[in-house]
């Protein structure tokens, strides 16, 4: 008798999270789907058009993903994140995610470790970016 009080008092201790539990739902795509990339803009000067697209707004856990593409004809010149997460891992990813679009000239980059769910929205809000360039 003396162990069944502990017993159920930590069985129900040990249930209440689970009844307190309420899953995530995946927000990223639906947001991503429901957002779509700004229209681009094209400015010409001395020959050389440059056009400059926003990516659509990719809600992760973290905060909201928006980057911004220029384009140099079809090159793709400069990368700038408008909305990224207020966290130290995101600071330190952008510039190495940036880096391999430039090299890479697509989304199809690899994800910066200990920054997975920016990186996902960074290259899911880059896509949208490109395809919005046409």
């Amino acid at each position: 008798m003396k162990r069944a009080l502990p017993v159920l008092v930590l069985s129900v201790a040990g249930l209440i999270p689970l009844w307190r539990y309420a899953p995530s739902h995946d927000t990223a795509s639906s947001q991503a789907a429901a957002a779509p990339a700004s229209t681009p803009s094209v400015s010409s000067s001395g020959g050389t058009t440059s056009t400059v697209v926003s990516g659509s707004t990719v809600d992760t856990e973290k905060g909201p993903v928006q980057v911004e593409v220029t384009f140099d004809g079809d090159r793709i010149a400069s990368v700038r994140m408008l909305r990224q997460p207020d966290h130290p891992q995101t600071t330190a990813a952008v510039p190495q995610l940036i880096e391999e679009t430039l090299q890479a000239q697509s989304a199809d980059i690899d994800t910066v470790s200990g920054a997975t769910i920016t990186s996902d929205g960074y290259k899911e809000s880059l896509q949208a970016a490109i395809d919005a360039k046409g």
